[in-house]
């Protein structure tokens, strides 16, 4: 393994995936497992549970306290594993200045799939109205060589499998 350690983001739309899939590539390799969204301040959570998107000046803050906490983790483990969305490229860039090997898997899908998952869980507070600003937010990682892209489909286990191979051919590259 490499002795630079290793960062997983596994980034995308709201609903998507992203935390289930980040844990089982955390279990998978042995890392550290991060969810984006217990770093959101109160006033952010508040304001996507009342229907309300982000704005990037909402955002950078948030981003900012992601880096901090896996600054602070970098000399205890060989590697994380993020959930996080995103979004945008600044928000990727930031990630990228950090002193890890960094690999986005950007979880791509169909807006139509991604909503129906999102109207059948209960313990989030984004709401799926939300869902179409996600979309708007968010600028596709293209030209961006450290992202590979699983495409979802409604075979959960072979979008899991796919992502955790990909993972852990970076790690141990």
């Amino acid at each position: 393994m490499n002795e630079q350690p290793a960062l997983v983001v596994c980034m995308g739309v709201s609903g998507c995936g992203k935390t289930t899939i980040a844990r089982a590539i955390a279990e998978s390799c042995g890392l550290k497992f991060f969810e984006a969204d217990d770093f959101h301040s109160e006033g952010n959570r508040a304001h996507m549970a009342a229907g309300n998107p982000l704005t990037d000046e909402m955002r950078r803050p948030w981003i900012q306290t992601l880096c901090e906490a896996l600054n602070r983790e970098k000399a205890n483990d060989p590697g994380c594993v993020l959930a996080c969305s995103a979004l945008r490229r600044e928000h990727r860039d930031r990630f990228r200045q950090l002193d890890y090997r960094t690999l986005f898997l950007f979880l791509d899908g169909d807006r139509d799939l991604i909503a129906g998952w999102m109207q059948v869980r209960s313990d989030h507070f984004m709401p799926t109205s939300l869902l179409d600003s996600q979309f708007e937010a968010l600028e596709p990682p293209e030209d961006e060589p450290d992202v590979r892209t699983v495409q979802l489909s409604s075979d959960w286990d072979k979008s899991t499998d796919e992502a955790i191979k990909l993972s852990r051919k970076f790690i141990t590259g």
